[in-house]
């Protein structure tokens, strides 16, 4: 394990840390030819050499993750001629990394792999009570919700509110997280917070409707994630 950390933080140093903008820009405008692509490497190159201690054991997995870094970076350049700024390139490539990683550490140190403790009652109880709490409890409060739907107002197209969506899921995953953990307060800061950035705005008589909606829907997922949360608690408490 302590392998597998010495690498992946030099790995994420590299690419996060000591890799600037302007490299990234370099590398798109200039493609291959750009002399920060190598720079890029000689960076990775000498975190990995100072992480794993300058040690000799390891030169093929050394030489495996910089060959594969370079392939994968050149392969992520040429993509963007068709996808610029991808998003699923970005985490297709990081996924790739990550990979390599898990690959040479595990030629090192045989990875053991066990699910036994891992399917318990608690654990899928846990599985399940998320799975409701961001996808689920999406869907029935969005049912819930429709009537008072305005759709579109204004210049606000409603059903293609996709940040919105992401809010939703983001937001029940913190209630119930803070509902599990007996932090009532946060819950409260967090409503406190999102009425400030999603009402703030809204003052105008013609969005009262909008503001409404908003609201039965912030109240309506709240709920929903805290009823969650408890229901979770009761169900552990009466297996224990």
């Amino acid at each position: 394990m302590m392998l597998f950390l010495k690498i992946l933080l030099a790995h994420l140093i590299g690419d996060f840390v000591l890799q600037p903008d302007s490299w990234v820009q370099s590398k798109n405008l200039k493609k291959y030819s750009s002399s920060k692509l190598y720079l890029h490497l000689l960076v990775h190159a000498v975190l990995l050499a100072v992480f794993l201690g300058f040690d000799t054991r390891y030169w093929l997995g050394y030489a495996i993750i910089i060959l594969s870094h370079f392939l994968l970076d050149v392969f992520k350049i040429w993509t963007q001629r068709f996808r610029p700024r991808s998003r699923f390139m970005f985490m297709v490539d990081q996924i790739l990394h990550i990979l390599v990683i898990v690959l040479v550490v595990s030629f090192y140190e045989p990875v053991m792999v066990s699910f036994e403790g891992i399917l318990t009652y608690k654990m899928l109880l846990l599985v399940t009570c998320l799975v409701v709490v961001t996808f689920v409890a999406g869907v029935v409060v969005k049912v819930f919700i429709a009537r008072w739907n305005p759709d579109v107002i204004g210049d606000k197209d409603l059903t293609k509110d996709k940040a919105g969506y992401i809010i939703g899921i983001l937001e029940r995953l913190l209630v119930f997280v803070f509902v599990v953990l007996g932090r009532w307060e946060a819950i409260g800061f967090l409503i406190a917070a999102k009425s400030v950035f999603r009402f703030g705005d809204l003052k105008e008589p013609r969005e009262r409707m909008l503001t409404e909606y908003i609201l039965i829907g912030t109240l309506a997922s709240f709920g929903v994630a805290i009823l969650i949360g408890l229901a979770y608690l009761q169900l552990v408490t009466m297996h224990a």
